[in-house]
């Protein structure tokens, strides 16, 4: 039985990490600390086996930000809890943030778009070893001036992959009237009528990168 630590910043994120793991063997939450503050002490108090950091990125933040408190919260586990297996819960994918949790001592990234039920089943082959991937630099995207923001190019590449919106709001935790909110800027701002001219502009602009669930 692997003793799993959630650190996050928001009960929803833990509670739904815990409905996720329901359904999977082998983990005991010890505990769920706010990742706001110095995870120190219980990280020596609970000694997990894993550790679950949330990426705790406050949507109202420029989106090219870091979440300071995310790395933080990876170097004290790499200082306090060495032996553990230190993974990342986030929507962001790409090459300079996967860089910099890295460096903190994160040992794997696990994507938030991945569907929640998958998420225990991840967890159990990464702790195991048997999930490998090295990561590999992306090619730029064709679109140097993209009007998107990093949620409405997320949503656009599931639309493009030809999910629906409910399938969408479940992927990413949020609710089908967010969705719809964002489609409807996307479609705005690209200057196109429905989901089938929005997601062949997606195509042809190298915006579809089908996002990768895990990158260790």
């Amino acid at each position: 039985m692997k003793r799993l630590l959630i650190v996050a910043d928001h009960s929803l994120v833990a509670h739904s990490i815990r409905l996720a793991l329901k359904q999977t063997v082998g983990f005991q939450v010890v505990g769920v600390v706010d990742g706001r503050v110095s995870a120190r002490d219980a990280l020596l108090d609970l000694r997990p086996d894993v550790v679950l950091v949330d990426d705790m990125n406050d949507p109202r933040a420029d989106e090219t930000r870091a979440p300071d408190h995310a790395l933080a919260r990876l170097r004290e586990a790499t200082e306090h809890a060495a032996a553990a297996r230190r993974l990342l819960l986030t929507l962001r994918m790409d090459e300079a943030w996967m860089s910099e949790v890295f460096e903190a001592g994160g040992h794997c990234v696990l994507s938030k778009a991945m569907h929640p039920v998958s998420l225990g089943t991840m967890l159990r082959e990464v702790v195991r070893g048997n999930v490998v991937h090295r990561f590999e630099r992306r090619p730029p995207a064709a679109i140097v001036d993209c009007p998107l923001t990093l949620r409405e190019k997320e949503i656009l590449a599931l639309v493009a992959e030809g999910a629906t919106n409910g399938q969408i709001a479940r992927m990413l935790w949020v609710t089908e009237q967010t969705v719809k909110f964002h489609l409807s800027n996307t479609y705005r701002k690209l200057g196109v009528a429905n989901r089938t001219e929005a997601s062949h502009y997606a195509h042809v602009n190298n915006l579809v990168t089908a996002a990768d669930a895990v990158a260790c």
